[in-house]
């Protein structure tokens, strides 16, 4: 498959074309294939073959104007990004351009290579994030009808049957208590990754548009403070990615326990090591292994999302400058870790719900997070056959212990 980007320009004046095309040429590294057209309906059919990776698109088109032939092309479920070149900056025109689906808009006459090739950039992988919500969106609303295919042969086998009233009534209740559940589940999953979503990507593309303003190496300082910004966001985007991938596969029973024997100070050395790397300034990573035993038996990749999820957590929940107790021990074929921390804690009338998914403590509503990770942490916790559990006291810190079989 070619590794070129090819970019359909709808313009109904040859002189932009001339104009986009030599800027393009312009991009160092460049490895970009521009083709164009000056048609509103021309443009509809070439959009509808599916050959190009971005679309720039003139917001005067004769007859038509830009916005036009963006709306149509989403209606028709062409899901490639758009990027609207206007001759005007002001806020109603960049309402407009993102209400009818645009990923970013670009003021002609003032466009620069470098800014060009960012906009292509970081609107091709905010279209893929977004196929990625869709797709799993999709399996949601599949999973929701099976479920309802699931109560229609439970009602048709309750009419085939013998059975007394009252379990009849169960069996119904039960199953329309899983849909239930099941579109809540879905409700909450679209609206928390909305949400998450859309602050990482504005920290994106407003960090992107500054950095083009800085064009001497006295603003090196303020170059590197918002590529460190956009690096932290797409941490942060891949992260809530994970958290969704992961309970997909859960939910699908992809997740299978493979264990393994290796040494338990070194992974978890390792993967302490590893944390280090999320942790606010200051922190710090304590980890000890306290048994004479180092070798355990366990699914190693299970073991190192359980750790990693912990201490991350641990990072996330305490404040600058704060240690983070981590220890493990094997005695009597149990392996045990502890992950102490000094942070914020867990209000008492929240500890019920702490391993609902998508569940958020009530003091932890400016802390961003999807409400997953220890949810999922139990999750694979119990595919290990192990236990987890924790203590916690309000303002003062959380320690969470989990214990796992060794095979």
């Amino acid at each position: 498959m070619s590794n070129k980007t090819h970019i359909l320009l709808v313009d109904d004046d040859e002189d932009d074309y001339i104009i986009t095309r030599d800027i393009i040429e312009d991009i160092p590294g460049r490895n970009y294939v521009l083709d164009w057209t000056s048609s509103f309906n021309e443009a509809l059919e070439i959009i509808a073959q599916r050959r190009h990776d971005i679309y720039l698109v003139d917001y005067r088109l004769g007859a038509h104007d830009g916005l036009e032939l963006i709306k149509e092309a989403i209606k028709q479920s062409y899901t490639m990004p758009f990027i609207l070149l206007t001759g005007q900056s002001d806020r109603e025109t960049d309402e407009k351009a993102m209400r009818a689906g645009a990923m970013d808009y670009l003021v002609k006459g003032t466009i620069s290579p470098n800014e060009l090739e960012r906009s292509i950039r970081y609107s091709i992988e905010h279209a893929k994030s977004l196929a990625v919500i869709q797709r799993l969106n999709s399996e949601l609303e599949q999973r929701v009808k099976e479920r309802t295919q699931e109560l229609g042969t439970a009602i048709k086998k309750l009419e085939q049957t013998n059975r007394s009233l009252y379990e009849a009534e169960q069996e119904v209740r039960k199953a329309l208590q899983k849909e239930k559940e099941l579109h809540e589940l879905k409700s909450r999953f679209v609206t928390i990754a909305s949400h998450e979503f859309r602050t990482p990507l504005s920290t994106v593309l407003s960090s992107a548009s500054l950095i083009s303003k800085y064009k001497t190496t006295e603003d090196d300082d303020k170059r590197i403070k918002h590529v460190d910004r956009i690096k932290s966001a797409v941490s942060n985007l891949t992260s809530i990615l994970n958290d969704f991938l992961s309970i997909s596969r859960i939910e699908e029973g992809k997740i299978y326990n493979v264990p393994s024997t290796f040494d338990l100070e070194a992974f978890a050395a390792e993967v302490a090591d590893e944390a280090q790397g999320v942790l606010k300034l200051g922190q710090k990573i304590m980890y000890q292994h306290q048994s004479d035993d180092k070798i355990a038996v366990l699914d190693k990749q299970l073991l190192k999302n359980v750790l990693f999820n912990l201490l991350s957590n641990a990072s996330k929940y305490s404040s600058e400058h704060k240690e983070i107790n981590f220890t493990t021990s094997i005695a009597s074929d149990t392996l045990k870790i502890v992950v102490e921390d000094q942070g914020i804690g867990i209000p008492e009338a929240d500890k019920a719900h702490l391993f609902t998914p998508f569940f958020r403590a009530q003091n932890v509503t400016n802390i961003q997070g999807t409400g997953l990770g220890l949810n999922i942490v139990k999750r694979y916790v119990d595919i290990m056959g192990g236990a987890l559990d924790y203590q916690s006291e309000l303002d003062k810190g959380t320690t969470f212990i989990v214990t796992l079989p060794q095979t």
